[in-house]
């Protein structure tokens, strides 16, 4: 059993950046109890109280007897977390974190992300933790999790997991050892071996609520929600149990959608969500994207028996992505596709600043949408919890050049 905690331990609970999930007792819900509102579009969005904060789940978690385990960005296994009794909360920074502690031990040019969450765990945020997951979504997050286990060495265990560069069976195979390394890690830290009753229960929770992803993706055009009421929830996925994150995808309402000039929204993270109200404001609406934190993560359901293959098929299921190595012309032909069928008249390729990986495909990636008559915009941002006026008056100045 995990150590009994109360909401106030850790800064965890109160300043993880983006993200938390868990899985409520059976029969029970997160959500708080919600009614419906009727507005100019007809019946609205459920309202009633907002749903629990990541500190108020996070500490229900504990509560329960569950372990939390902070994972870097981010491809990485839920099923497999929840199975051995682990919820999961992701770690984007957070935004608005100095960086001044952890670029100690980082070159001046590294991502973002790693050097506010350096600065995170350096600062006791992670004390209310019971491991880190670090992914090797690029090199960065790989020298993170060296830092941490050769240097640092915090309090909670640091996990790595290495993501193959690829999607062939060989990758495949790869990645179900490695899943296999990590479920025992897992289990020497909580004592849990899952039973096939723990391993469906775990993914019949997660296969629905990336089908409830996958369907708030399909109803976009028909939804009358904002850009930003739209990625509050898509970002909800991040830290809400599975179960109540599929009552909320459903209850977007549908109606007539914003108007505005359409964009694609592409990159890392659209942090802060201000940014939306800025583009609203300019006369854009975002009407699909090409997110790590957004549609890259919508996986599809694999039929394997064995866990391990199924997770690991999960994993290298969904779209074209700069972190896996696809071709960046398979990815310019996604793309295409996506603006093509959205309606999006541009792509804004929104990055933390020194995404190496977003970087690498940019060149090539600016030359296959040019020639099929879209524009590019790209802009790096620091996490700091605020958009400069040089990141607006770039933004503006292309909504306004759209045809």
């Amino acid at each position: 059993m995990a150590p009994t905690r109360t909401a106030g331990d850790g800064n965890i609970l109160q300043l993880i950046g983006s993200t938390c999930r868990t899985t409520a007792p059976p029969g029970a819900s997160f959500l708080p109890p919600r009614r419906e509102q009727i507005g100019e579009n007809g019946p609205g969005m459920q309202q009633g109280p907002p749903p629990p904060s990541r500190r108020e789940v996070i500490a229900r978690v504990h509560d329960a007897g569950r372990r939390v385990a902070a994972v870097l960005p981010y491809h990485y296994p839920r099923p497999l977390l929840a199975a051995h009794g682990f919820h999961p909360v992701e770690l984007w920074g957070p935004p608005g974190v100095s960086r001044d502690a952890g670029s100690r031990h980082f070159q001046a040019y590294t991502c973002d992300i790693v050097v506010r969450a350096t600065s995170f765990l350096l600062g006791g945020g992670l004390d209310g933790v019971d491991a880190i997951l670090i992914p090797h979504t690029c090199d960065a997050l790989q020298g993170l999790g060296s830092v941490l286990g050769d240097f640092v060495r915090p309090t909670p265990p640091v996990l790595t997991l290495y993501l193959p560069r690829g999607r062939r069976p060989a990758d495949r195979e790869f990645l179900a050892a490695e899943l296999r390394r990590v479920g025992s890690a897992l289990s020497a830290l909580s004592g849990a071996v899952p039973d096939d009753a723990a391993w469906e229960e775990a993914f019949a929770a997660e296969d629905a609520a990336d089908r409830a992803l996958a369907a708030l993706y399909a109803r976009r055009p028909r939804l009358a929600a904002t850009d930003r009421e739209f990625y509050t929830v898509v970002r909800a996925r991040e830290y809400l149990p599975a179960e109540d994150f599929t009552a909320l995808a459903a209850s977007l309402p549908e109606g007539e959608p914003p108007g505005g000039v359409g964009l694609m929204l592409s990159g890392i993270l659209a942090e802060p969500l201000d940014l939306f109200d800025h583009l609203a404001a300019m006369g854009a609406r975002v009407v699909t994207d090409d997110l790590a934190g957004g549609r890259r993560r919508l996986y599809s359901a694999a039929p394997a028996t064995d866990p391990y293959e199924r997770l690991a098929a999960r994993l290298l299921s969904g779209p074209p992505d700069p972190t896996r190595g696809d071709p960046i012309a398979a990815r310019a032909r996604w793309l295409q596709e996506q603006m093509a069928a959205s309606g999006a008249r541009g792509l804004v390729v929104y990055d933390p600043k020194f995404c190496e990986p977003e970087l690498f495909d940019l060149p090539r990636l600016r030359h296959h949408l040019a020639a099929a008559g879209y524009p590019l915009l790209h802009v790096e941002v620091e996490m700091n919890g605020a958009l400069s006026q040089q990141a607006l008056t770039r933004l503006e100045a292309f909504v306004e050049t759209l045809p």
